[in-house]
């Protein structure tokens, strides 16, 4: 659907997620903490933080890689 509307998903809002960092040494314990919680179920790690440049750099579907701009304003929030 935003391939053919021309969005980005990546800025757009969505409600009812969070992104948590933990350390490394931990992340599968924080994972299946996480996970025992009903609503919980289908969290997962995305990613890692290495040292070096502030970038957030994507894998894509067919193993390509695009940096992740960041936005050029600040998204209104919503009200629903």
């Amino acid at each position: 659907m935003c391939e053919m509307l021309g969005y980005d998903p990546y800025f757009l809002a969505c409600e009812g997620r969070i992104v948590a960092v933990a350390d490394a040494a931990t992340a599968q314990e924080v994972l299946a903490r996480w996970q025992a919680l009903p609503a919980g179920r289908d969290a997962g790690l995305i990613g890692r933080i290495e040292a070096g440049g502030s970038r957030v750099i994507l894998q894509t579907e067919l193993g390509g890689r695009r940096v992740l701009d960041e936005l050029e304003y600040d998204p209104l929030p919503r009200i629903c």
